[in-house]
């Protein structure tokens, strides 16, 4: 299937907040065999019940020359979050390269549209700095306080958007269609729960017509 796997080892550790984690690891080599681009994730490597259980994460400064990155941890219940509540300096986690990419719009973004939460928001990160120069809405399920959002004030209109059953569908579906009509070119980027994106994604395409490389839709957990 063309995936190479690599040894993460635990360099530091940084509470950003009472449920957010950040590790520092050095790469195993993993950034001279792939050169880094922007969103770009590896699946990690879990141990739950005897049984190797993965989950993917989104690389945050990665550093080809030094071969460090850090990876963030929206902490929950489950086997990833207690690896990563346990983690110290020294422990190590394999890590699969599979199926990442990164492809730039073209022509440049006039606006970008940015959909997402605390799960997704390394890769909302990695996407305001990789096309930092247009200006952006992002709509983010739950609240922003205490976690590390990049998006440049100057430039980014953010709603946050209860975590209530359609909330953030519903928001979306409220605010983007006008927005959409005053851009010409648009770029509308969706990561969130899978069925949210999956909804999203539909209408997005298929009722409000953004070509389908106006966009990107990933899930990225299961409700």
């Amino acid at each position: 299937m063309g995936a190479k796997d690599f040894v993460l080892t635990v360099t530091g550790v940084e509470d950003v907040g009472p449920a957010y984690r950040r590790l520092h690891l050095s790469d195993g080599d993993l950034l001279a065999a792939y050169g880094p681009h922007p969103t770009m994730w590896v699946r990690l490597w879990f141990d739950r019940a005897g049984k190797p259980h993965q989950r993917a994460y989104t690389l945050v400064d990665p550093d080809r020359e030094t071969g460090t990155f850090s990876l963030e941890f929206a902490l929950h219940e489950g086997c990833a979050s207690d690896w990563a509540r346990a983690a110290k300096p020294g422990d190590t986690i394999e890590a699969t390269v599979q199926g990442t990419g990164f492809q730039r719009p073209r022509p440049e973004p006039s606006h970008v549209f940015a959909i997402g939460d605390p799960a997704s928001l390394p890769a909302l990160n990695s996407l305001f700095d990789a096309l930092g120069a247009a200006p952006a809405t992002l709509w983010f399920e739950g609240g922003l306080d205490g976690l590390p959002c990049r998006a440049d004030p100057g430039r980014t209109t953010v709603h946050e958007v209860p975590r209530a059953g359609s909330a953030l569908a519903d928001r979306v579906r409220a605010d983007l269609p006008a927005l959409l009509r005053a851009t010409p070119h648009p770029y509308v980027w969706i990561a969130c729960d899978t069925a949210t994106t999956r909804t999203l994604s539909s209408y997005v395409r298929r009722e409000l017509g953004v070509p389908k490389d106006r966009m990107h839709a990933l899930g990225y957990w299961r409700a």
